[in-house]
């Protein structure tokens, strides 16, 4: 028999980190690790609207970075030496500046703000890059509040979230979508 994925242990709201201890669904750290899935799950979306294989390999390293995030944020910081969480490390915000200053190499260059569109892959990237920033700012929220972050998670999200704006110029590059600028009323 297939296990159920339900298992009505939340049906009062709460929830529990790894380690067991029980949080309000509303928890700084829920609501954090939440928006880190949705961010994943945009990242998808980004990846399922492109056909350029190295920017798929990519996204699918930073997925795998997302899921390693969520980790440490669904763990109890008191209890998380006696688990196996995987960890980030330097390298994997090394990896994103090297992928940043390739696309860059071969964007040209901005002349001003740039709107979000032009393509259905460049929104996404988008919007991807909008939750990223959201995750970074409830990430900061935490530390502000006490509770613990691993610095590399929000160094990692800063970092992503400007690796996100370059991929969105440069997948707009390669689909032939036309860049489209800011223009402010005068």
């Amino acid at each position: 028999m297939a296990q159920k994925i339900y298992t009505k242990t939340g049906d009062k709201g709460t929830t529990s980190l790894i380690g067991g201890t029980k949080v309000l669904k509303n928890d700084s750290r829920i609501e954090t690790y939440g928006t880190v899935d949705e961010l994943n799950s945009w990242i998808g979306v980004v990846s399922d609207h492109i056909t350029d294989s190295a920017t798929k390999q990519t996204l699918k390293e930073i997925q795998d970075r997302l899921f390693t995030i969520g980790s440490s944020l669904a763990c109890d910081p008191d209890k998380e030496p006696k688990f196996k969480i995987p960890d980030l490390h330097e390298t994997d915000i090394q990896f994103l500046e090297t992928e940043i200053d390739q696309m860059t190499g071969k964007l040209p260059p901005m002349k001003a703000f740039i709107l979000p569109g032009g393509a259905p892959a460049v929104s996404f990237a988008h919007v991807a890059r909008c939750v990223c920033r959201r995750a970074e700012r409830l990430g900061v929220a935490m530390q502000a509040a006490d509770m613990f972050i691993d610095p590399l998670v929000l160094k990692y999200l800063n970092r992503l979230s400007d690796y996100l704006f370059v991929a969105a110029r440069y997948i707009g590059q390669l689909q032939g979508a036309e860049e489209i600028q800011w223009k402010a009323r005068v």
